[in-house]
């Protein structure tokens, strides 16, 4: 079950970080990341469980700076 998004663009891709909470309790960074560039519908790509975290708020937030990162040196 994911609780939470928090979308915004970055360097010309959509990124949806969000966090899925786990039996435990813990809650799951996870990210789709889509370039927003004309014929590139197909450029989509989904990273999950990029690492664990206590709260839902550092899960997205990690995954929005993983996010930022991947672009910078793979994007």
């Amino acid at each position: 079950m994911q609780t939470q998004n928090s979308h915004h663009h970055y360097r010309g891709y959509a990124v949806h970080p969000s966090a899925h909470r786990l039996p435990d309790g813990s809650f799951s960074s996870n990210l789709l990341l889509a370039r927003l560039r004309p014929g590139s519908a197909d450029a989509q790509y989904r990273f999950f469980s990029l690492d664990y975290f206590a709260s839902e708020h550092e899960a997205i937030r990690h995954s929005a700076v993983w996010a930022q990162n991947w672009v910078d040196n793979c994007g």
